[in-house]
């Protein structure tokens, strides 16, 4: 997406004491805490980080992103720009073990990239792109779209993991948009149906490398109810959106519910354990947030430019 405009006011932090107020938060936030990391779960997250290495976030920035990954075995990331230099300070500010594998750009100009601790993961075989072969455009359609399935805006990007005895096909996805046409959503349900398709049919194959597949990302799913002409796309094929332990948006300034984590109930379902959204902005930047004078937008603002304009979802898996 376009970046958003740089704040028109000056405002300077310690990262130290807004990494302090974020650990704070997760620990002791009543319906907010995090679990801690451990040996026999898997800590995974999605955060849409607004246009990483297109806006001109600060050396502080990255330590904020930073602090926030660590807290996960794996985090998948969307609107990673082509250009890496926002992916590469915020991997700068995290421990050696993390490590990254990413999609090539597409759909403006983003990537779709998954960080993890390459001392609680191993990366599987199979890494790629979901990309239906045009023969197979046809079968992607819904009732009442007469419009077709062109293929999607950005590629769903597929990389499969193992920890402990539990290896999962994750499916880190941002898909498209556009507006409020009723062309671009129904663009936007035929690309959410095709990710439920693919993920159905690669669970059911007697060659898939594993029968847990999960996909993760910015459905740009305004609500996680039936109803919901994009949930009833995404939930089609059997896949099950657990609710949220915090009850949260993942956007900030919306009520909108864009971000899931998405598995077959039959499959994954049996090693889920719990999930959430973390509202980070209910941490930071607290003195921008009380000063005198300050608007409720000029905070949303600094916060959307320099960390993101969507919160982190985080879902936890049974590895053992």
């Amino acid at each position: 997406m376009p970046p958003f405009p740089e704040p028109r006011f000056d405002y300077t932090y310690d990262p130290a004491v807004e990494i302090a107020a974020l650990r704070d938060w997760r620990k002791n936030k009543s319906g907010r805490q995090i679990p801690a990391r451990r040996p026999d779960r898997l800590l995974v997250a999605t955060w849409n980080v607004a246009n990483l290495g297109l806006q001109k976030r600060t050396d502080a920035d990255h330590a904020l992103i930073a602090e926030i990954l660590r807290w996960f075995d794996l985090v998948a990331l969307q609107e990673t720009n082509d250009n890496l230099t926002g992916l590469r300070g915020v991997l700068s500010k995290l421990p050696k073990k993390y490590r990254t594998v990413f999609s090539d750009a597409a759909g403006n100009n983003e990537r779709m990239a998954f960080v993890y601790d390459a001392t609680k993961l191993t990366v599987g075989d199979e890494i790629g792109e979901v990309a239906p072969a045009p023969a197979d455009y046809r079968h992607i359609r819904l009732p009442g779209i007469a419009q077709k399935f062109n293929g999607f805006d950005r590629n769903p990007y597929v990389a499969t993991f193992t920890a402990g005895e539990f290896t999962v096909s994750l499916v880190n996805v941002h898909l498209y948009f556009g507006s409020d046409s009723t062309r671009s959503k129904n663009r936007r349900r035929l690309e959410t149906y095709a990710v439920a398709r693919w993920a159905d049919l690669r669970r059911r194959s007697r060659h898939a490398v594993t029968t847990d597949v999960v996909a993760l990302g910015d459905f740009n799913l305004p609500k996680a109810e039936p109803g919901d002409p994009v949930f009833e796309a995404l939930t089609s094929r059997g896949l099950h959106l657990p609710p949220h332990s915090t009850q949260i948006a993942s956007s900030i300034a919306t009520d909108s519910h864009y971000d899931q984590v998405a598995f077959f109930p039959g499959e994954t379902g049996q090693e889920f354990v719990t999930s959430g959204v973390f509202d980070f902005d209910g941490a930071v930047f607290a003195d921008l947030w009380e000063t005198p004078r300050r608007s409720r937008a000029d905070f949303e603002a600094y916060v959307r430019y320099h960390l993101s304009d969507h919160r982190p979802l985080w879902a936890q898996f049974r590895t053992a």
